[in-house]
């Protein structure tokens, strides 16, 4: 069995509290357009990059306006995330800090791999006072295949030089956990928005209520 020498974190649920304001934007977007659903596509799409969730958002909504307009919702949607972030922030998941200084003082290497551009995700880890954390991010415009395929986790072991099978996992979403098994890696679940069925609970390493017990694990050695 391999000794596990680094930890992957997706963003979005894990890292920051992105997904309940993204949720929340989805909604009053959907809303503002006379549109319905905002929620239930906002739950499809968690884990996915922008050009796959654009084709699900588009052929959701069309099928209740045929002059649905794809770049107007994505616009309200963003304008209305980014008055929430400039003014209030984005918000730390629970248990963040603990964990991140947890696992690097225990010697392993700390990673990102999230769905989210580039661009947002190093503004926005930056911002949240982690950046220092990771020694690499692979994000969702760098690849073709969004989660659930593996793709994602396949190229941020590489960029650290590691085998999956080297590499844990922390996702919060099913199908990032879905993307981090295919990809050969443990993975440990912290749901967020969406809580595991029993598929995800079968694949799943192992689920916890939150960052701060990821403690348990690494000092019972259950990882290796």
């Amino acid at each position: 069995m391999q000794k596990i020498k680094a930890f992957i974190f997706d963003m979005d649920g894990i890292l920051l509290d992105t997904e309940s304001v993204c949720r929340l934007c989805w909604q009053r977007a959907a809303d503002q357009l006379g549109l319905s659903g905002g929620d239930e596509i906002y739950r499809k799409c968690v884990g996915c990059n922008n050009n796959d969730m654009n084709v699900m958002i588009q052929d959701y909504f069309s099928t209740q306006r045929t002059d649905f307009n794809l770049d107007e919702f994505n616009k309200l949607a963003h304008d209305l995330f980014y008055v929430i972030e400039k003014e209030d922030g984005l918000k730390k998941m629970k248990g963040v800090d603990f964990c991140l200084d947890y696992l690097k003082k225990q010697g392993f290497i700390l990673a990102v791999a999230s769905s989210t551009r580039r661009v947002n995700v190093l503004r926005q880890i930056a911002d949240a006072g982690i950046y220092d954390y990771f020694k690499t991010f692979t994000c969702g415009d760098e690849v073709v295949h969004s989660k659930p395929d593996g793709e994602i986790y396949l190229k941020a072991c590489a960029s650290l030089g590691l085998k999956p099978e080297e590499c844990a996992a922390i996702e919060d979403s099913p199908n990032g956990v879905k993307s981090a098994v295919a990809a050969g890696l443990k993975c440990i679940m912290v749901p967020d928005q969406i809580q595991p069925d029993e598929y995800i609970k079968s694949i799943a390493y192992k689920i916890l209520p939150s960052l701060e017990d990821i403690n348990s694990i690494v000092y019972n050695g259950e990882l290796n």
